[in-house]
């Protein structure tokens, strides 16, 4: 081959083999939002381009989980990876329900959370802010009427609270308590010296990010993901690897 051969040669596009990966979110109305989820979805797309990587909405947005699984060839398997925080209705039912109704060998993974790469994020957002032991660190959730969705932010804030070694009380915007507002109010008056930040343990801004936002701290961490970041490695790794942990049971 001669040097402009090289030159011009272009990358061979890797065959696309096993289950497909079907990044699903809850979906938003917010437009900042949405381009930092489909950001999210794009990262993995790129780092596993050997896989068919397509995004999808439980609520919200289309498309829904039953288009997003049309959308792939007939005969592809495909791994459902929630882009989900914790483990909930949405987990537990809705997504059940969507792979039942279909015809096509699937799998559902985990919910993102809890998981330590997200504490890192969590954790590198609040370090940037010189968090001191007069702190106080409210982490805030979105909440859920499932009980197992609420243990697994409360595991999540145990787990933050042991990196950081400065308390941390975890609390929700919704269906579940405390309620973040009241949690600031609790915050303030347990160490009057401090500051009261919320960690923002929300996956994309909207609408749950501006509550948080309005709910008396003196300062508010970002989402994990959000507009003008390149998504964190640790995420884009772990959503790759809630596929890894199911689709060896399906064959491409």
């Amino acid at each position: 081959m001669t040097l402009l051969e090289a030159a011009v040669r272009r990358p061979q596009t890797r065959p696309r083999t096993g289950p497909a990966l079907l990044a699903v979110s809850h979906g938003t109305s917010c437009p900042i939002g949405q381009a930092s989820v489909a950001a999210l979805v794009d990262a993995v797309g790129r780092s596993r381009a050997d896989l068919h990587v397509a995004g999808g909405f439980v609520d919200v947005q289309q498309p829904d989980v039953p288009a997003t699984l049309g959308s792939i060839e007939p005969e592809r398997p495909a791994v459902v990876v929630p882009l989900l925080l914790s483990a909930g209705f949405h987990v537990h039912v809705d997504l059940v329900e969507d792979l039942e109704a279909t015809d096509r060998p699937t799998a559902l993974g985990r919910a993102m959370g809890p998981d330590d790469r997200l504490v890192a994020v969590l954790a590198r957002r609040l370090e940037a802010l010189h968090v001191t032991p007069d702190d106080r660190i409210v982490l805030g959730a979105a909440g859920s009427t499932d009980a197992r969705a609420v243990a697994d932010c409360v595991d999540m804030g145990r787990r933050l609270e042991s990196r950081l070694r400065v308390p941390v009380e975890t609390a929700f915007v919704s269906a579940a308590q405390p309620s973040v507002p009241d949690a600031v109010v609790a915050a303030r008056t347990s160490r009057p010296r401090g500051r009261v930040i919320i960690a923002t343990y929300l996956l994309a801004p909207g609408y749950f990010a501006r509550l948080l936002e309005e709910a008396g701290a003196d300062l508010v961490t970002p989402p994990l993901l959000h507009l003008g970041e390149v998504p964190d490695p640790g995420i884009v790794d772990l959503v790759v690897d809630r596929y890894e942990e199911v689709s060896a049971g399906l064959s491409g």
